[in-house]
C-alpha cells in the first residue's frame, strides 16, 4: 500500500534543487533536471517523494554515469519499461525517484506534459488530487493498486494536454 498522501510542503522545491545539484555532480553537469510529479505542483497533496526528470543525451550517456550514481546510493529499479528509473532510499524509505529521458524524447515526456498542465489548470490539479486520495482509499480496501486506480484520470488529463500541443494520445501506463 502506498504511503499516505500529505499536504503540500513548501520545502519540496528546495529539496528538489539540492537533489538536482547532487545528480548533476554525481552524473553529468550538463544534464537538465526538472521537478516532476505531485511534489512539483504547489498545493497538491502527495507522497513525500521527490520525482525528477533527467535529460540525458541517449541511453549510453545514462549508462556511462550509472555506476557513479549507484556508488552514491541510487539504485536501478522500477516496473517502468519505457525509460531508466533510479530510486534513492533513506532508512529503507523511498525518498527520490529519477526518471532518465533521452534528448530525442524530452519534449513529449508525459510526466513533464502533465506537470505543466496541472500548473496551468488548477481545476485539473484539484481533480487529480481527489483521484489520488480515492486511489489510496481503494488500495487500502484491496480493490485496486494505487497506480491503477488513478491512471484513468491521469490518462484523460494527459490526453487533453497532449492534444493542446498537437501531440497524439499515448498510454500513460508504462509498466
Amino acid at each position: 500500500m502506498p504511503r499516505q498522501l500529505v499536504s503540500y510542503d513548501p520545502a519540496w522545491p528546495a529539496r528538489f534543487e539540492r537533489i538536482a545539484d547532487e545528480l548533476r555532480t554525481q552524473g553529468d553537469p550538463s544534464w537538465s533536471v526538472e521537478h516532476i510529479g505531485s511534489t512539483a505542483v504547489p498545493g497538491m497533496r502527495a507522497k513525500p517523494i521527490i520525482d525528477l526528470a533527467v535529460r540525458v543525451a541517449d541511453l549510453d550517456d545514462f549508462e556511462r554515469h550509472r555506476p557513479a550514481l549507484e556508488k552514491q546510493g541510487w539504485s536501478l529499479g522500477s516496473g517502468v519499461r519505457t525509460h531508466p528509473v533510479m530510486v534513492f532510499e533513506e532508512d529503507g524509505i523511498r525518498t527520490r525517484i529519477a526518471h532518465f529521458f533521452t534528448a530525442a524524447d524530452w519534449d513529449t515526456v508525459n510526466q513533464r506534459i502533465l506537470r505543466d498542465w496541472l500548473l496551468a489548470h488548477p481545476d485539473d490539479a484539484d481533480r487529480y488530487t481527489h483521484a489520488k486520495c480515492d486511489a489510496v482509499a481503494a488500495a487500502a480496501r484491496g480493490r485496486s493498486s494505487y497506480n491503477a486506480a488513478k491512471t484513468p484520470v491521469i490518462q484523460e488529463i494527459v490526453d487533453r494536454a497532449r492534444e493542446a500541443q498537437g501531440l497524439p494520445s499515448v498510454s500513460v501506463s508504462d509498466k
